[in-house]
């Protein structure tokens, strides 16, 4: 081509011929990328059960990297080898740098992609992790948005949660909830247990299968502390916090009815008198 056009006396035959050889073959390249890779990648990400919000940024990776691909062969093809060298050494000296300057940002990234791929969570479920508790309202590959129980927004780079141990209540079907009820050393532990039972048993939230169990866990102070261990199926935040709340209200309830006491642990420190109250604890199923 480059002599055809010098033949009919075109001024920079060569650098005009090597600029239609790039478009040409970039434009080729370019377009069968993205009818072909562009599709497979989609399915694979479908087949993986990637939500449509984390398929579009990696669709955008994905177009990226054909784009530069397509860049890169057009140059060669076109003999543009010196030219493309010298963008290779700026590009990689540039990189160097953005990749210390951005590095937390690229941190954040490569999280996002582990959050896409191994899915920890999802979106709406509620995750705990630290002292942050809340539920998933959105994740980016730079950072995940957490909608806390006080209905604050909490926007928390993706490192924090692939660094952090992050508990899932809802990654299960079934959530185990444990409750310790403490009573008196007086009390008949037998008829408390009873009760705890009866109470689990008679609760349309609560499984029977698993069934609700009861275990002395502790000797304190003033109480005798009986943990009750029940499952919720299809957990939520809102189940988890009605049920539990229903239950012990029911359990309370019948000790009242039936003369169980529930002292209260008190410890004096001081001349002070502290009081302690006792705290429900959820755990996933194994």
């Amino acid at each position: 081509m480059a002599d055809q056009l010098g033949d009919i006396g075109v001024p920079y035959a060569s650098t005009i011929a090597q600029g239609v050889v790039f478009v040409a073959i970039f434009f080729v390249i370019y377009t069968v990328g993205r009818a072909t890779l562009g599709p497979l990648s989609s399915r694979a990400m479908e087949a993986r059960g990637l939500d449509a919000h984390a398929r579009k940024p990696l669709n955008k990776l994905v177009n990226f990297l054909i784009l530069f691909a397509a860049v890169t062969i057009a140059f060669g093809t076109a003999g543009f080898g010196d030219f493309l060298t010298a963008i290779t050494t700026v590009g990689a000296a540039a990189t160097l740098a953005i990749g210390f300057a951005l590095q937390n940002i690229i941190q954040n990234f490569a999280a996002g992609i582990l959050i896409f791929s191994e899915k920890p969570f999802r979106i709406g479920d509620w995750i705990e992790w630290g002292d942050n508790a809340g539920v998933v309202e959105d994740i980016s590959l730079r950072v995940t948005r957490v909608r806390t129980f006080d209905n604050e927004l909490l926007t928390v780079p993706n490192s924090s949660l692939t660094d952090d141990v992050v508990k899932n209540p809802v990654a299960k079907d079934q959530l185990r909830v444990k409750f310790v009820f403490g009573i008196g050393y007086e009390d008949d532990i037998e008829k408390a247990t009873e009760i705890i039972v009866e109470e689990a048993e008679t609760h349309d939230g609560i499984l029977d299968d698993p069934a609700p169990s009861v275990r002395v866990v502790e000797l304190g102070d003033s109480s005798v502390g009986l943990q009750s261990r029940i499952w919720i199926g299809n957990p939520a935040r809102s189940d988890f916090v009605k049920i539990r709340g229903e239950y012990v209200k029911a359990v309370k309830e019948r000790f009242d009815d039936e003369g169980v006491n529930i002292p209260y642990p008190n410890r004096t420190i001081g001349g002070g008198l502290e009081l302690s109250n006792v705290e429900g604890i959820a755990e996933p199923m194994d």
